[in-house]
């Protein structure tokens, strides 16, 4: 008689997102919220974190042409060079000014869906989080909100890395990837004058850092 085969453990990578569902609701609602309070024809900055290897990979260019196809038409992109120049680098008051951020990663190996932060990196990302689309840039699957992702902080203790892992089954016609991208989509310029803008800081506290520490 043969012996009974234990069934396969599911593959914890196996999803869509790592998000919870409320997390999802609530990311796309804050993400909604942004584009509401969105003034016309006010100009939108993004930030490319990426490590001095990957801006000076010989590749650079060209993910960074991807990456302005993948985000809506009209917005500004940032990097370390372009936003510090030969100035020191202060991130605090320009991250005041950023309306969102995409975090480039160095891949366990070629189109693999694992991703690591360096520190400054992390901290970056930690900064914005909780109050803009931020977003992962992989080179198979392209943008991905960080909400969708699971991450795993790494050592060292006193520069901790985040490893930032894709979800298998990523669909780009997710709702938290066209909520995000609609909250970085300039208006035109409006009819009359727009009411001021109101803070959205105080709706954007949870959803988005749950699972992204």
């Amino acid at each position: 008689m043969h012996a009974t085969q234990k069934p396969r453990p599911a593959d914890p990578l196996d999803v869509e997102t790592f998000a919870r569902p409320e997390q999802q609701r609530r990311y796309i609602a804050a993400m909604d919220r942004l584009a509401a309070d969105r003034r016309p024809a006010t100009p939108l900055r993004v930030y490319i974190s990426a490590s001095p290897k990957t801006v000076n990979d010989s590749n650079w260019e060209r993910w960074l042409a991807r990456i302005t196809e993948d985000l809506p038409v009209g917005v500004d992109l940032l990097h370390y060079r372009s936003a510090f120049g030969e100035s020191a680098y202060d991130w605090d008051t320009l991250a005041d000014q950023l309306d969102g951020l995409v975090v480039i990663g160095r891949p366990k190996r070629l189109g693999s869906r694992v991703h690591v932060l360096g520190p400054v990196a992390r901290l970056e990302l930690r900064s914005l989080v909780a109050k803009k689309p931020v977003l992962l840039f992989t080179h198979n699957l392209g943008l991905i909100p960080v909400v969708d992702c699971m991450s795993q902080v790494m050592s060292p203790a006193d520069a901790p890395r985040l490893k930032l892992i894709a979800p298998k089954r990523w669909n780009r016609d997710s709702r938290t990837l066209h909520a995000a991208l609609d909250a970085l989509r300039p208006t035109g310029p409006a009819m009359q004058e727009p009411e001021p803008r109101r803070t959205a800081q105080g709706h954007l506290l949870a959803p988005f850092a749950a699972g992204t520490s």
